[in-house]
């Protein structure tokens, strides 16, 4: 981390904060969002899920553990921008192999480090959510009030064509059970080796895919993976969902494809004041009575009236802090999808389960 550079944050609402630049010098923007997870920093950096914002971290370390070759959920650091309190420069783990701050310049990420992020949070907390911008290139006030005003709102804004793959790849375990055309909306690459690791064959398809190229490969049931942005400015991938749905066969989803399922079914989302992000998120499932403490990260969810008065769906898990809806499913039919991220990693573990019970659902669908 180069001391000698100043760094600021400016608010879409005006509000400024000063601190010290990390990561590369220069000037990013995007929507601003607080993650309150205490571990597993750089699987969160690199959540495509991510893609347009710029992350505060409530935790006041980060960076002291440096980067780990495996701990990665895409091919790089996702994320727009990054703001933390105190920011490590060294990092004391033996199979590190890079500190943060060199993996932010490698990746072209501006962050700013030494701003009050508990103030900055109760500031977004009773504001909302809005565009920020962060800069490190000495750039006046003024001059960033007027880029600030070219950033897109992430509501109606569609960005998984920006992170999904554009050909078509595929994963095989040693002993294929099962085959599963998984959608890429965004996918974090722990979601495709939870079911690998439970016998899948995966094939994963780009985001606009259609039910034509995910049927050519044969599959016993299908996954919706995570994925950035709104999902109401997905016309063509919502019909797509509803063809899938159509088909009766396993079903998955989680997080942006849990949107996409509800919309496909006449469902509705909308945009939250302030997003879940963190992994420590608690959560009911209604058709256990048991609660889970989840990984979240999502600005959106299902409408809870919608979702309420479907006739042939069914809220199956709410988030305990709000009562918002965290997870639905079909009645009579192997389709479900949850707004939290069973694959979590670094964790926790509580929603794994639901891995398993997708695939209870293929070996049904194959008896």
């Amino acid at each position: 981390m180069d001391q000698m550079n100043t760094a600021i944050l400016l608010l879409e609402d005006g509000t400024v904060f000063n601190g010290t630049a990390t990561g590369k010098i220069g000037t990013t923007s995007g929507e601003i969002a607080f993650n309150t997870g205490m571990t597993g920093y750089q699987e969160v950096f690199t959540d495509p899920s991510y893609l347009g914002q710029i992350l505060i971290m409530n935790t006041s370390h980060i960076g002291n553990y440096g980067v780990h070759s495996e701990e990665v959920e895409s091919d790089g650091i996702k994320i727009s921008g990054l703001v933390t309190k105190k920011f490590s420069d060294g990092y004391s783990r033996p199979s590190g192999f890079q500190s943060l701050d060199e993996y932010m310049k490698t990746n072209e990420t501006v962050g700013i480090s030494d701003v009050d992020t508990r103030a900055l949070v109760r500031h977004i907390r009773s504001k909302g959510a809005m565009n920020a911008i962060i800069s490190s290139d000495r750039k006046s006030i003024e001059e960033l009030k007027k880029e600030l005003k070219e950033v897109p709102s992430m509501d109606g804004l569609e960005l998984s064509s920006k992170v999904s793959v554009t050909e078509p790849y595929e994963v095989k375990p040693k002993k294929i059970d099962f085959k599963v055309s998984l959608v890429d909306f965004g996918v974090k690459k722990n979601i495709v080796r939870c079911l690998v690791e439970r016998g899948c064959h995966i094939k994963v398809f780009p985001y606009n895919a259609t039910k034509t190229d995910l049927d050519s490969f044969q599959p016993d049931g299908y996954m919706l993976s995570n994925g950035p942005g709104d999902p109401s400015a997905m016309p063509n991938e919502i019909n797509l969902v509803k063809e899938l749905v159509e088909d009766g066969k396993p079903l998955f989803g989680i997080c942006l494809g849990h949107q996409i399922l509800g919309l496909s079914q006449g469902l509705k989302t909308e945009k939250m004041f302030n997003g879940h992000r963190g992994i420590n998120h608690p959560v009911k499932n209604l058709l256990t009575g048991k609660g889970e403490i989840t990984s979240q990260n999502h600005g959106f969810v299902i409408e809870k009236n919608s979702a309420e008065s479907h006739n042939e769906m069914e809220v199956t898990h709410i988030h305990l802090n709000d009562d918002t809806v965290a997870g639905i499913g079909f009645k009579n039919r192997p389709i479900f999808s949850v707004q939290f991220h069973p694959e979590a990693s670094a964790g926790p573990h509580d929603s794994r389960y639901l891995f398993d019970q997708f695939i209870d659902n293929l070996k049904k669908a194959k008896a």
